[in-house]
């Protein structure tokens, strides 16, 4: 694979970012993992010039501080980020948690399934997914 994809896994719940990296370690030759642990170290990692911008962030909405929904807010206000996708990536099932993250204008929303291996299997069609809409067009560039 000639591109990896860049993710940066936003997640105050060390137990939880554990379990994500361990999920994705198992795509570590196309992928790599960022993390940060609430909202403003993710907005200070995004403003931070001196690396790429991730392909995808990866969003918690139940954080202290600034919460998902106050993130995803703030990248969507900022002219440098509001391109980036943003899947929302959350225990909660709820209606309204699912309709504010859609009309803030979330790229997805993702409740995470309750054990490991459902886990890796959602990890799984994530990866695929993104591989395939953020790289489709360098194959396609490549096959012409």
């Amino acid at each position: 694979m000639s591109h990896r994809l860049c993710l940066l896994l936003i997640d105050d719940n060390p137990a939880d970012l554990m379990l994500a990296q361990e999920a994705f370690a198992e795509h570590a030759e196309g992928v790599s993992v960022s993390t940060c642990r609430d909202g403003e170290s993710a907005l200070a990692y995004l403003r931070d010039t001196s690396h790429s911008l991730p392909d995808v962030v990866i969003l918690d909405i139940n954080m202290p501080q600034m919460n998902g929904f106050e993130v995803l807010r703030a990248i969507r206000a900022d002219p440098d980020l509001r391109h980036l996708p943003v899947v929302m990536l959350t225990t909660s099932d709820s209606k309204k948690d699912i309709d504010q993250a859609y009309d803030l204008f979330a790229s997805s929303y993702m409740v995470k399934r309750g054990n490991f291996a459902a886990f890796v299997e959602q990890v799984d069609q994530f990866v695929q997914f993104w591989q395939e809409c953020r790289f489709k067009q360098h194959r396609d560039v490549r096959t012409r």
